[in-house]
């Protein structure tokens, strides 16, 4: 490098400077130079006397910046800003980076509902089988390339947190940690509802054990998905399920919330606006406005579509499209029962008739379940005597079980409560789920 090169603006390196420096003022003193300039990694003033020898070992930007860079570091700085900005110019551009093949109703969902909010606040209560993941998976995926998305909270029941973990493993190239009753253990001192910024939880585990419940809340997340959420669901405004707490505490800690479930309603419009009310309290909170929404069929944040609605894409010669289900076709048809059929069959409702006023007298949830069986008792004697008569042979060995030791029996029916993670919980905790 010669004098004359040294100007203001200037950058020049070498193993005088400790890193590189933008020259401001260049003063000539006979021989030499006086340097002054600013460091460009700590901003720290350098000024410094310098001669020729000193000068000729540094080196100089030049005043035209040339084109001779590592090429493949250029096209990976481009391709990185073309992937950050590819949403604005690609509507699908999730489908890009997931491992999925969407159908139109999946498309329709995440694109023309839940993207076109601008905090997504959803109920999606499509029929089994429509791929609810795929959905979910597709919305996080487009969230996340947006920027929106950084910390994300999957609540499944216990028998599905490992189903979800691979999933969005293998479709979507997500990766998602399960943490249960041994893994807080194992973090004893630290939340690590924290430190793991993608966590699939049970909600059966985590909104009746209060050290889990306590630690998740004490964290927010980004993205709250919830599957099944009608296990969310509350009898009343006065009689919340620890599940329904929960889930009104989540409301608070996230901006977008998508609850997922096939059987949203329970034939109770009052019940189902405290559901609602878990993403919005102020929108739904009454039964007018879920009535004038329903007559107006225009749902801010709900959507259901059953099975018969769902097809698959256009053929591409001939336009024709696909149902994905066979539809499900109702019809009554007579048929002629006599002799020991026929006495069976009438004797068998007198017992119906008889039941069913007996539960439609009866408003509490023993009612309700008789009142359920009867109707169950009927639909088996419609489809064979071979499959009501056991029904009617479970029935009777369940009340033979419960004369001879009703203890027992009622055991039984707890143990078919106990969560699959049961054994993994500290004794505290399972104390905490015999009293409740």
């Amino acid at each position: 490098m010669q004098i004359d090169q040294l100007k203001p603006n200037v950058i020049v390196t070498g193993s005088i400077f400790s890193e590189p420096v933008q020259v401001l003022i260049v003063t000539p003193m006979g021989a030499s130079v006086k340097l002054i300039g600013q460091g460009l990694n700590t901003n720290q003033v350098h000024q410094l006397i310098l001669n020729a020898s000193q000068i000729a070992q540094l080196q100089a930007t030049p005043d035209k910046e040339p084109f001779d860079g590592d090429s493949l570091h250029f096209r990976l700085g481009v391709e990185a800003l073309r992937l950050g900005l590819a949403y604005e110019y690609d509507p699908f551009f999730a489908l890009a980076i997931a491992r999925v093949d969407p159908l139109p109703h999946q498309l329709e969902a995440v694109y023309n509902y839940f993207l076109k909010q601008p905090r997504v606040r959803f109920l999606l209560a499509d029929d089994p089988g429509a791929g609810k993941t795929i959905m979910a998976g597709l919305l996080l995926k487009e969230l996340k390339v947006r920027g929106l998305v950084k910390r994300t909270l999957i609540i499944t029941p216990a028998n599905l947190t490992f189903q979800w973990q691979r999933e969005l493993k293998d479709k979507f190239r997500e990766e998602f940690e399960v943490i249960r009753g041994d893994v807080l253990r194992a973090n004893y001192g630290s939340n690590p509802w924290k430190e793991k910024h993608q966590v699939v939880t049970s909600v059966s585990w985590v909104s009746r054990i209060e050290d889990a419940k306590d630690s998740l809340l004490r964290s927010n997340w980004d993205l709250v998905i919830v599957d099944e959420a009608h296990k969310m669901s509350a009898y009343s405004s006065d009689n919340k399920t620890l599940a329904y707490k929960l889930g009104e505490e989540l409301s608070k800690h996230t901006d977008h919330y998508l609850l997922m479930t096939a059987t949203p309603h329970k034939g109770d419009p009052k019940n189902f606006c405290l559901f609602l009310e878990l993403l919005d309290r102020d929108v739904y909170g009454d039964v007018k406005s879920l009535e004038e929404a329903m007559l107006r069929n225009n749902a801010p944040f709900y959507l259901r579509r059953t099975k018969e609605a769902l097809v698959t894409f256009p053929e591409p010669e001939r336009g024709i499209v696909k149902k994905l289900f066979t539809n499900r076709k109702v019809e009554t048809i007579d048929f002629q029962i006599d002799a020991d059929e026929f006495d069976f069959y009438d004797d068998l409702t007198t017992y119906v008739d008889d039941q069913s006023i007996k539960a439609s007298s009866d408003d509490s949830a023993r009612g309700r379940a008789l009142g359920f069986t009867m109707a169950m008792l009927q639909r088996r004697f419609a489809s064979s005597v071979y499959a009501v008569r056991r029904s009617l042979e479970r029935m009777r060995d369940k009340r033979q079980r419960i004369l001879e030791d009703p203890q027992a029996y009622r055991q039984e029916q707890i143990n078919k409560k106990i969560p699959e993670d049961f054994d993994e919980l500290t004794e505290e905790e399972q104390q905490k789920f015999w009293e409740i």
